[in-house]
C-alpha cells in the first residue's frame, strides 16, 4: 500500500535585502577673518580642495562677504581631515585661517 500521508511543506523563508545606508555627509566651512590675506586663502583652497583659480577666488570672496562659506561636502573623516589640513596651513604661516565641519541636514 502506498504512503498517503501528507507531509507539510517546509516553511519558506523570505530574504530581506537591506539597502546599505550611505554614511552621513559633512560640510566643510570656511570662516572669514580679517587677517589672513585673500591670496593665501585662494592658495589653500586650490591645494587642499583641488579648486581652480577662479572658483577658489569666488569661494574666498563669498566667505569674506558673508562671514562663512561651505567649501565642499564629504564623509565625516574626509571632511575633518581636509578642514584640519587647511586650518594648519594657515597656522603654519601665522594666520588665524579656520575651517570647520558641520553635519549636513
Amino acid at each position: 500500500m502506498p504512503d498517503t500521508t501528507v507531509k507539510p511543506k517546509p516553511a519558506t523563508r523570505t530574504k530581506v535585502k537591506l539597502k546599505p545606508q550611505r554614511p552621513p555627509l559633512y560640510k566643510v566651512i570656511l570662516l572669514n577673518d580679517d587677517f589672513t590675506p585673500r591670496e593665501f586663502v585662494v592658495i589653500v583652497l586650490k591645494a587642499v580642495f583641488n579648486m581652480g583659480e577662479e572658483i577658489a577666488h569666488r569661494v574666498m570672496l563669498t566667505a569674506h562677504q558673508k562671514g562663512a562659506c561651505v567649501i565642499a561636502v564629504y564623509t565625516r573623516d574626509v571632511a575633518e581631515t581636509k578642514a584640519k589640513e587647511a586650518t594648519e596651513m594657515g597656522k603654519a604661516k601665522g594666520y588665524p585661517l579656520f575651517f570647520t565641519t558641520e553635519k549636513e541636514e
